[in-house]
C-alpha cells in the first residue's frame, strides 16, 4: 500500500513545485557530448540544487515516517506541558459545584493536593497523545496524497477544503483508537480522588474492574470530540495559512525566511485552535464525565449534563487548545525544517484550470 502511495505522491498536486518540475521532465534532458545541445546549464543547476535542498521525496516512506515523528513531538510534548490546565478543566466538567472556575479550580487543587497534584495524569497524557500525534499527522499526509490523486489536479484545487476535511477525519479515526486507553486512565487519575495516582496503579485496577471495555468505552465520544476538532484544526489551519500569505504577509512565501514562515505557522495555528476548542467542547465534557463513571453511556451523560452543562470549562479549554494547537503546528513545521522535508507552498490554481476559466491568454 505505502509503496503505491509513494509512487502516486510524485505526481501529486500538493508536491513541491521543483520536485514536480523534475518529475515531469521539464528541467530538460541531460545532454551528451555527441548529442544536440541541451538547455542552459544554469537552469539544470538550479533544478538540481532545488532537489538537493530536501532530504527525501514528497510522499516517500521517509517523508511519512518523519511526519509521524513530528506528530509524536508536537502532540506528546504540548499536551504534557498543559497537564495542570487540563486537570483543572476536567475537574470543572465532572464536579462543577466544587470547582467553580479556572482560578478557583487551581486554588482548590493546590490546597488539597499541593503542587505535585497538578501533574497528575502526566504519564498517560504523554504516551496517549504521542501515539495520537503519530497517527494524526502521519496519516493526514498519507490520506491527503491518496484523496488528491483520486480527485486529480484541478479538482484537488477546487475542492481543497473538502480534501483537508476528509484527510484529517480519516487520520483522526485511527488516532483516537490509539489514544483511547491512555485517555481513559488519565481521566480516572485526574477526576477520581483516591482511585490511583499513577498509570501503573490505574491501568491494572481498571482492567480488573471492567476488562478491556474500561479502556475503549470512551472511543465513540472521542470520535465525537476529536474528529470535528481535527477537521477544524487542519482545514482551518491550511486555509488560514493560505489567507495570511495572500492578504497579510507583504511578500511571497518563497521570499520569506524559515523563521518568518514559522511565525505564520504559529499565528495560523492559534486561530485554528480557537475554532477547534469551540467545535469539540461539548463532546469533551461528555468524555470527561463518561470516563469517570461506571456503567453510563454517552447519551445518558449528554442528557444529564444538558445544554448548559456541556459548555462548562470552555474558557479554560480555549486558552489550552489555542496555545496547544499553535505550538503543535509550530513544532511540526520546525521538525520539517530541521529534517529538510518538502514543505509545499499554499496551493495555486493549475494552468489548465486557468485556461478553462479564461484567466490566461
Amino acid at each position: 500500500m505505502f509503496s503505491s502511495v509513494a509512487h502516486l505522491a510524485r505526481a501529486n498536486p500538493f508536491n513541491a513545485p521543483h520536485l514536480q518540475l523534475v518529475h515531469d521532465g521539464l528541467a530538460g534532458p541531460r545532454s551528451s557530448p555527441a548529442g544536440p545541445p541541451g538547455p542552459p546549464r544554469r537552469s539544470r543547476n538550479l533544478a538540481a540544487a532545488a532537489v538537493e535542498e530536501y532530504s527525501c521525496e514528497y510522499g516517500s516512506m521517509k517523508f511519512y515516517a518523519l511526519c509521524g515523528f513530528g506528530g509524536v513531538l508536537s502532540c506528546g510534548l504540548t499536551h504534557t506541558a498543559v497537564v495542570p490546565l487540563d486537570l483543572v478543566k476536567c475537574r470543572m466538567q465532572v464536579d462543577p459545584q466544587k470547582y467553580k472556575g479556572i482560578f478557583n479550580g487551581f486554588s482548590v487543587t493546590l490546597k488539597e493536593d499541593g503542587v505535585r497534584g497538578l501533574a497528575k495524569g502526566w504519564a498517560p497524557t504523554f504516551i496517549g497523545y504521542s501515539m495520537q500525534g503519530l497517527c494524526k499527522f502521519g496519516f493526514y499526509e498519507v490520506f491527503k496524497v491518496l484523496y488528491s490523486n483520486m480527485l486529480g489536479e484541478e479538482n484537488t484545487y477546487l475542492w481543497r477544503t473538502s480534501l483537508y476535511l476528509a484527510a484529517s477525519a480519516s487520520a483522526e479515526f485511527f488516532a483516537d483508537i490509539a489514544l483511547a486507553p491512555m485517555e481513559a486512565a488519565k481521566v480516572r487519575i485526574q477526576t477520581q480522588p483516591g482511585y490511583a495516582n499513577t498509570l501503573r496503579d490505574a491501568a491494572p485496577k481498571m482492567y480488573k474492574e471492567e476488562g478491556l471495555k474500561a479502556f475503549y468505552k470512551g472511543v465513540a465520544p472521542l470520535w465525537m470530540r476529536q474528529i470535528p476538532y481535527t477537521m477544524m484544526k487542519f482545514a482551518c489551519f491550511e486555509r488560514t495559512v493560505e489567507a495570511l500569505y495572500k492578504f497579510v504577509v507583504p511578500k511571497p512565501r518563497s521570499e520569506c525566511s524559515k523563521a518568518e514562515q514559522l511565525v505564520v505557522t504559529f499565528v495560523a495555528g492559534y486561530i485554528a485552535g480557537v475554532f477547534c476548542a469551540v467545535v469539540s467542547h461539548p463532546a469533551d465534557s461528555v468524555v470527561s464525565v463518561l470516563n469517570k463513571e461506571k456503567g453510563s453511556s454517552a447519551s445518558q451523560v449528554l442528557q444529564r449534563l444538558g445544554f448548559k452543562g456541556v459548555w462548562k470549562g470552555l474558557f479554560a479549554r480555549i486558552i489550552m487548545i489555542g496555545t496547544l494547537t499553535a505550538l503543535q503546528w509550530f513544532i511540526y513545521d520546525s521538525v520539517k525544517v530541521y529534517f529538510r522535508l518538502p514543505r509545499p507552498p499554499p496551493p495555486e490554481m493549475p494552468e489548465s484550470l486557468k485556461k478553462k476559466l479564461g484567466l490566461t491568454q
